[in-house]
């Protein structure tokens, strides 16, 4: 029987049969599969080996890199301790940085009616003069020291406002924006309105926008004093009209006011005379109205003292709380004293009495 014998012409490759040549080309496919299944497992174990050192080296080797810290790290910034103490030193107290006396003082040296008043050196974290400082007492307007520092705390001054009957709410004849209902302001502006003209409508609206009610505004009042260490306060209202529950001390007033100053919007508008704004009426009418100080010392209706200039604070009356004042003063040096009167019996006592208390700044 003849062989199927398939002829190479090519006399230097050898000659195959059609079985032969099947067979060597399955082999070479079943040697090429099992170098591609060999690739694929070293790289699988290589890929392994890779990520196994890696994870001692993160968690076992890695690990020696860092420095322990104490589970309570006393440098961290929230327990107000400098960085670079040792465990055994001592915190800083919560006062460390403030003006603190438990006593009066210098009490001697000047004759106040006013049921309290107070002088603090501000760089110097010193009392200068203290009567009665801790005696909770209603403190009119200077409430609306803490209703701005809650609003520029948690509000957005660029907000515009739409007013409503919550603004009306507030006794006859007391001191007021003059915003009507429809009215579209800015918080900005009503913050303004609320320090220089004392509104107590302004006050009302911001209490209802920032708080979303002047109930829950109030209740962060009350949450930002305890914050402060003001625990002789506790306030009802966001303007300060006469409430049994709504009171502060001088000392407290100190803390609220010294809390405010780190805004510069609040700097910017307790040293102004007036400030003029402009809104819009309900039906889209224009406003422009000019905002003027009650502060005398601003009005010209009281006297600078000598050597010391008054950069700006906040005024307050009623008949319940008489007239009261919170001053921001400066030295001829630029050195800051923050001063307080609360119950002083007339407008022109509080002025006459603050001139005393500042008689005390040392120039």
């Amino acid at each position: 029987m003849a062989r199927n014998v398939q002829i190479n012409k090519d006399v230097s490759q050898p000659y195959y049969t059609d079985r032969e040549w099947a067979r060597i080309t399955a082999r070479e496919e079943a040697e090429n599969k099992h170098q591609r299944k060999l690739f694929l497992v070293m790289t699988l174990l290589m890929a392994i080996t890779v990520l196994m050192a890696y994870l001692v080296y993160y968690f076992v080797l890695r690990s020696h890199d860092f420095e322990l810290m104490h589970p309570f790290n006393k440098t961290d910034s929230i327990y107000g301790i400098q960085n670079g103490l040792q465990l055994s030193d001592t915190a800083e107290s919560f006062a460390s940085d403030l003006c603190v006396t438990n006593t009066d003082v210098h009490t001697e040296v000047l004759n106040l009616s006013a049921y309290e008043g107070a002088l603090f050196d501000l760089n110097d974290r010193e009392v200068g003069y203290a009567k009665d400082i801790f005696t909770p007492l209603s403190p009119a307007s200077l409430t609306k020291v803490m209703t701005a520092l809650v609003a520029m705390k948690y509000g957005n001054e660029d907000d515009i406002i739409t007013v409503t009957e919550t603004a009306l709410d507030i006794e006859y004849g007391s001191s007021v924006c003059d915003i009507k209902v429809g009215d579209r302001i800015s918080l900005k502006q009503l913050i303004y309105g609320l320090l220089i003209a004392s509104g107590n409508d302004a006050a009302m609206m911001i209490a209802e926008h920032v708080g979303g009610s002047v109930e829950g505004f109030v209740e962060m009042m009350n949450q930002e004093a305890l914050a402060l260490g003001a625990t002789g306060t506790h306030f009802n209202n966001p303007h300060g009209l006469t409430d049994p529950q709504h009171y502060t001390t001088a000392y407290d007033m100190y803390l609220i006011f010294r809390e405010a100053m780190k805004y510069d919007r609040f700097m910017d508008i307790i040293n102004r005379k007036n400030y003029y704004a402009e809104y819009t009426r309900e039906d889209g009418s224009n406003v422009a109205v000019t905002w003027e100080s009650t502060n005398h010392y601003f009005t010209g209706e009281a006297s600078t003292p000598d050597n010391v200039i008054i950069y700006g604070g906040k005024t307050g009356t009623t008949e319940n709380a008489g007239a009261c004042l919170v001053l921001l003063s400066k030295d001829l040096y630029g050195n800051p004293y923050l001063s307080v009167i609360l119950h002083s019996n007339t407008k022109e006592t509080l002025y006459s009495e603050m001139n005393q208390i500042l008689s005390l700044i040392e120039n």
